[in-house]
């Protein structure tokens, strides 16, 4: 069910919220030891959905959330959960007695979302550090995709998609700098926010999203349907008080209602190839209906590149690549070999590189600011595009570091650069379900609109998501068969 829907029966009483919570529990119970996507169960979550219920039987609600169990990536302060990472550095090693790292408090996001009533029920698997674009770690290892095992459900928030995918969650909270949130959610099938950056507190992450981050980076939800998504954004984002409908359907009907009001008579491009990164046959066709189903919706549709986003991966590295070789360098200092396989890369990078100089950072940042600046003039008449999110659907988990797309060989990185865009710029993207490979794989598109503008972004993508189909369950025959979740011990490709 939807997370609105669950919060109207736990309000009306028709379930309880010890009830959902058992659920979702079992549902882990059988499904997570193929998946990995679930690392760490948070021991209070049924004591807390009781406190709930007797709120209900009382006559109270916490708010639009209540009762609604969630969970968040590992690289987000939870109180009283352990929140690695998936670093060995953050994990603690008992023949050391070394204790791992447990916050205290809850990031501010987190707090957010529980004072509308949700129940943080776990934390979900990510990549080492949220390093690339796997959701494989030390700690933990690897996370599967739960529409192909043996495929990587994304990074570095693959474990929020896996887990909301499969249903062990009702939403799950990510973080993205280079599409971590929208390749997930496009090589699971679900929906993924990218808010503009500072929208949603960001604080409590590792690493931290400070200094040149926070540029480009933010957290965000995601959820199966985008109308969990709006509402997870609302109390995110402290929109006024997110509103705690009687029904789903009234829920359903007012989203309705704003989509036609933010849509109305505008222009949207939409590209499949920006010149640089050739994109599937199949990944083609995804975006090309979704911008037929917005044609549609009644909103004047072009093929058109927007103005510079063919420069956005070549921005990031002259912008980001530094700051996160820094990070990794001073975390592992004089505990290189604890690293894992997306750190050594890092550090074996970092160590063949010269420090740019001061005068290099800040001309990238200049000419950062001068493309984004006539983007967003651009943007002024076409406040929306549509784009692929990367390359080619999920990949193999030994395909990791190089992925072959249209008869090129492109560095994982690269191929998946689509996403690259909307950080380096600052622009708010969601990605929603738009079609499906022969082989039965999503596959997802992004629609990208101007700063601070996610509820026409969201309108859009609910248009998108009516029009195809949204979300499909994966197989039923994920819960049988157990299989490894091992990692892999490839450490010399470079996912750059």
């Amino acid at each position: 069910m939807s997370a609105v829907k669950l919060a109207t029966l736990i309000r009306s009483r028709v379930v309880s919220t010890v009830e959902v919570v058992e659920a979702h529990l079992r549902r882990i119970e059988n499904v997570n030891a193929r998946l990995n996507a679930v690392v760490t169960l948070a021991p209070r979550a049924l004591e807390h959905a009781r406190e709930l219920d007797a709120a209900v039987a009382g006559g109270e609600t916490q708010g639009a959330l209540h009762g609604v169990p969630l969970t968040v990536k590992d690289t987000i302060d939870v109180r009283g959960l352990l929140t690695t990472a998936g670093s060995r550095v953050r994990a603690g090693v008992i023949r050391e007695e070394r204790a791992g790292y447990v916050p205290e408090g809850d990031a501010t996001s987190v707090a957010r979302l529980r004072a509308a009533g949700a129940i943080i029920i776990g934390k979900t698997n990510c990549a080492e550090f949220a390093l690339d674009y796997t959701s494989e770690n030390p700690v933990f290892g690897r996370t599967n995709n739960p529409h192909d095992l043996a495929r990587t459900p994304g990074g570095s928030s693959g474990g929020c998609a896996a887990a909301v995918s499969a249903c062990l969650t009702a939403g799950s909270l990510g973080s993205d700098l280079a599409g971590s949130i929208r390749i997930p959610a496009h090589f699971c099938g679900v929906a993924g926010l990218k808010p503009t950056a500072r929208r949603v507190p960001s604080d409590g992450h590792v690493p931290p999203l400070s200094a040149v981050y926070t540029l480009a980076a933010s957290l965000g939800p995601l959820a199966r349907n985008v109308g969990d998504l709006h509402l997870f954004f609302q109390v995110l984002a402290g929109v006024g008080a997110a509103p705690a409908f009687e029904d789903g359907s009234q829920f359903a009907s007012e989203v309705s209602r704003a989509t036609g009001h933010k849509l109305k008579d505008l222009r949207v491009a939409w590209y499949a190839d920006d010149g640089t990164v050739p994109v599937s046959l199949e990944t083609r066709a995804a975006v090309r209906e979704a911008a037929h189903a917005l044609g549609g919706a009644g909103l004047e549709v072009a093929e058109e590149i927007p103005p510079g986003v063919e420069q956005a991966t070549t921005l990031w590295l002259s912008l980001f690549e530094w700051a996160t070789q820094r990070f990794v360098g001073a975390s592992y200092a004089g505990r290189e070999e604890e690293a894992g396989r997306a750190a050594r890369v890092i550090l074996e990078r970092a160590a063949k590189c010269s420090t740019p100089t001061l005068e290099c950072f800040l001309e990238a940042w200049e000419e950062r600011d001068r493309v984004r600046a006539l983007l967003l003039r651009w943007m002024e008449q076409t406040p929306l595009f549509v784009a692929p999110v990367g390359a080619v659907p999920a990949f193999r988990h030994h395909e990791f570091g190089r992925i072959e797309s249209e008869g090129r060989t492109l560095s994982t990185f690269r191929a998946f650069g689509y996403t690259h865009a909307a950080n380096v710029f600052d622009l708010p993207a969601v990605c929603v379900p738009a079609g499906r490979t022969r082989a039965g794989l999503p596959i997802g598109v992004q629609i990208v609109g101007r700063p601070f503008e996610e509820e026409r972004v969201l309108a859009a993508a609910r248009v998108v998501e009516e029009a195809l189909g949204g979300w499909q369950p994966p197989p039923e025959s994920l819960s049988t068969e157990p299989l490894s979740t091992e990692p892999l011990p490839n450490a010399s490709r470079n996912p750059l």
